[in-house]
């Protein structure tokens, strides 16, 4: 078996779609024997976790599965290895900071981010 890390990108609709088009980029780590597998194991995982809610406002909400838009097969896992890296574009820099520091400060004296526990 190989691990390979995936991109499963989901859609989110709430109402009628009138807002700002949103995506959910996911990285997942997938094993599996081949890429083929890994790819196919990727989409089926997308979509399997397509849902529809109502949120607190009473309106509907909607994940759509869109694709795998990347899969990486991982030789082997190395201390400090870059797994994903994505360059952001930004108007304002200060505010793009103070809110990377909030949510480090956050992980670091909060108990709500543990380790991920998979079932």
């Amino acid at each position: 078996m190989n691990w390979y890390l995936a991109k499963i990108v989901f859609r989110i609709v709430c109402g009628d779609g009138d807002h700002l088009p949103q995506f959910d980029e996911q990285l997942r780590l997938v094993s599996a024997d081949n890429k083929e597998d890994a790819f196919n194991k990727a989409q089926s995982i997308g979509k399997n976790e397509e849902e529809t809610f109502l949120n607190r406002k009473e309106q509907l909400v909607q994940w759509q599965f869109i694709n795998v838009s990347e899969l990486y097969r991982l030789s082997e896992l190395i201390d400090g290895a870059e797994l994903y890296s994505r360059i952001e574009e930004r108007e304002n820099a200060d505010a793009y900071i103070y809110t990377v520091n909030q949510k480090a400060e956050n992980i670091f004296f909060s108990q709500t981010h543990q380790l991920l526990q998979l079932a």
